[in-house]
């Protein structure tokens, strides 16, 4: 697996090895999303004991029914809206990854055309923040975590020079404005707006609290899922063949932004929360992408995968940025999954899902 082995902290692997303790138990928050669960799969494929937490627990027994390790698998109800509601989940870990968000991309107008601005404030991007704040007090409180792992987006960088021209390469440094988030209001930008500053308080309260926090910049993420409906980054990469007119216009966006649209396969994006979380070295913010794609080549790579999708329109694939994971791969990590496996694996899935309807040959 990328970034290598199952291991865990030393003092507890030679504890395992004297067969004196259970292995070490982690915390995973938005255990029922994408990443989320299929970071409960990677973690308890370690051998770690997981503490999932999730708004509702019956949902989360049933994506994990099946999971391997399951036997150290426990469900804890928490809802980041409620003061100390993560406490029970956090209790006895030595780390928690941070994998639950708000997925607001829009708010409806109120009545009488009010401030969208105030709305988007009051209602999506305090709450956020609250929530994230409420889950590391939980972690201050239970004394025992050595390590925060938060779930980030490449929505929060940008390629866009200062004059107007494209970065030649894009790494952690090349954070959007957010005045100019506030000013244009892009697609997205909800989101992006509540993954910055969520970030930013999670790094504020680390540093005054004394808990040591990382975060992983996450791409379009992409391949097999155990959710029951298919995740929203996986239609936002098969938008070219739903024709989904939402997430297609996301996609474009995402496309003009970098020149190419970043990716990383799931396997690979868990892989890396784990490696962060067992790397002593890990300070600061790790962008995760296997690579950009211009969105050519990934419409010729949907069509070879799904023949019933016809290439029907060109791509810019003019002076497209370098998207580099060069922190994490200085680290010692390792990428294992290429464009090629994650269009398959997602396109495979989502055949057995349902979502994309076999070609009749």
């Amino acid at each position: 697996m990328g970034g290598g082995g199952g291991g865990g902290w030393p003092e507890e692997e030679e504890q395992a090895a004297a067969g004196s303790d259970p292995p070490p138990a982690v915390c995973v928050t938005g255990s029922t999303g994408y990443v989320g669960s299929w970071l409960v799969r990677t973690l308890l494929r370690r051998g770690y004991r997981v503490h999932a937490a999730a708004r509702d627990t019956g949902k989360a027994w049933r994506v994990f029914a099946d999971v391997e390790g399951g036997d150290r698998l426990r469900v804890f109800r928490a809802d980041m809206g409620e003061d100390g509601s993560f406490d029970a989940a956090v209790t006895g870990c030595v780390a928690l990854f941070h994998a639950a968000a708000s997925m607001e991309l829009h708010v409806s107008p109120g009545p009488g055309h009010d401030n969208i601005e105030e709305r988007v404030r009051s209602s999506v991007l305090e709450p956020a923040t609250r929530g994230t704040i409420n889950v590391l007090r939980s972690c201050v409180r239970a004394g025992t975590v050595r390590r925060v792992v938060f779930t980030s987006s490449v929505s929060t960088l940008t390629a866009a020079g200062a004059e107007g021209w494209r970065e030649a390469v894009v790494d952690e440094s090349c954070l959007r404005d957010l005045a100019d988030v506030w000013r244009t209001k892009p697609v997205g930008w909800i989101y992006i707006l509540s993954k910055r500053l969520t970030e930013a308080a999670a790094f504020r309260f680390a540093r005054e609290n004394g808990l040591h926090l990382v975060s992983v910049i996450l791409p379009t993420v992409a391949g097999p899922f155990l959710t029951p409906s298919v995740p929203t980054s996986i239609q936002l990469l098969l938008s070219p063949i739903t024709g989904d007119p939402k997430l297609y216009s996301l996609l474009a966006s995402v496309h003009a932004r970098f020149g190419c649209v970043p990716l990383a396969h799931i396997q690979d994006a868990c892989d890396a929360h784990v490696f962060l979380m067992e790397s002593p070295r890990a300070e600061g913010r790790y962008l995760c992408a296997a690579g950009g794609h211009p969105m050519a080549e990934v419409a010729r790579l949907l069509a070879a995968r799904y023949p019933p999708f016809k290439l029907s329109r060109d791509f810019d694939a003019s002076s497209a940025a370098a998207v580099s994971s060069r922190r994490l791969l200085d680290l010692g990590f390792r990428f294992e999954h290429g464009v090629a496996d994650i269009v398959a694996d997602s396109v495979a899935q989502c055949l057995d899902h349902g979502f994309l309807e076999h070609s009749e040959t």
